[in-house]
């Protein structure tokens, strides 16, 4: 008990320098979003005064939050899904002891050093009406990428967002789904193999299972990234098409250039926080609701 207690302040002169970049940048902030997040200010955005937390509530019931709410949650319908399922095919087409596999497993995780802005700067240049590659090379299948163009179709413009928000974050999928493919013990699949199991029952009774806390890492990450969407629709659609503002999601509301509430200081914490909120429940209902279907190797 002694030799524990005098391990306590060294852990804790250890802890001091994480602690303190904690506190600085999310604590505070979180704080500071939450006592903002009370007030009301003018379009300058320095005069403001305490209205208290009825505006978190005001802001909860706008159309333009709710608005930007559903956008938010048809990308991570798109993306999420999307996001997995490409990552674990990959990942599970590049778990072979072939020559030359070495190549393809670095191409298929080489976006993870991609940042999101060269990423949607890419998709944009691609998709772009008048000098997009893809828009000459496919217009005649596909007329709306000539005119209007994906990004500028209300139609299209969300789900070619999510296009490139799937391919700037599917390296990473790959490389934890290949980690997770990496820790499967070898002999599960032999028996597998003995007992007569073929190339699909092995696949859906031997790796999905034993990737399960893979996935659910996965599908928390990439379900908090799609709510806090900024970069892409920034780059790409700048919220529009208008009217409709078909992309705008709620990080492009609290921060786009062209927001409603650009210059209200306490709306826009208001709104910050309530994404937090909506980002935690859905990572603790994943948790809970996933927790008892995932297996860890023994």
């Amino acid at each position: 008990m002694k030799r524990r207690l005098r391990d306590v302040p060294p852990a804790l002169a250890m802890l001091v320098p994480s602690m303190a970049l904690l506190a600085v940048w999310t604590v505070y902030p979180l704080v500071m979003a939450f006592i903002n997040g009370t007030k009301s200010c003018d379009s300058t955005g320095r005069r403001c005064n305490d209205v208290g937390w009825q505006q978190f509530s005001n802001v909860w019931q706008s159309r333009e939050f709710q608005h930007a709410l559903g956008v938010s949650l048809k990308l991570a319908a798109m993306t999420v899904p999307a996001g997995l399922i490409l990552g674990v095919g990959l990942a599970v087409l590049a778990d072979k002891h072939l020559r030359g596999i070495g190549f393809f497993r670095t191409a298929f995780s080489s976006t993870v050093a991609t940042s999101v802005a060269v990423a949607s700067l890419v998709w944009f240049v691609l998709l772009q009406p008048e000098i997009g590659v893809l828009s000459d090379l496919f217009h005649e299948w596909i007329p709306s990428l000539k005119q209007p163009g994906l990004l500028r179709d209300p139609g299209t413009a969300l789900p070619a967002v999510a296009l490139s928000s799937v391919w700037a974050g599917l390296g990473f999928t790959f490389i934890v789904i290949t980690a997770g493919l990496q820790g499967i013990p070898r002999d599960l699949y032999e028996s597998a193999y003995v007992d007569g199991a073929g190339s699909w029952r092995r696949f859906t009774n031997v790796t999905l299972p034993m990737l399960s806390p893979s996935i659910l890492f996965i599908t928390v990450v990439l379900t908090t990234r799609a709510l806090q969407t900024y970069a892409e629709v920034s780059l790409l659609t700048g919220g529009g098409p208008n009217p409709e503002k078909s992309t705008t999601t709620i990080p492009y509301l609290i921060y786009g250039r062209n927001s409603v509430i650009q210059n209200n200081l306490g709306l826009k914490s208001a709104a910050a926080v309530l994404l937090f909120v909506i980002s935690l429940v859905f990572a603790i209902v994943q948790f809970r609701g996933f927790e008892k279907r995932v297996q860890y190797a023994r």
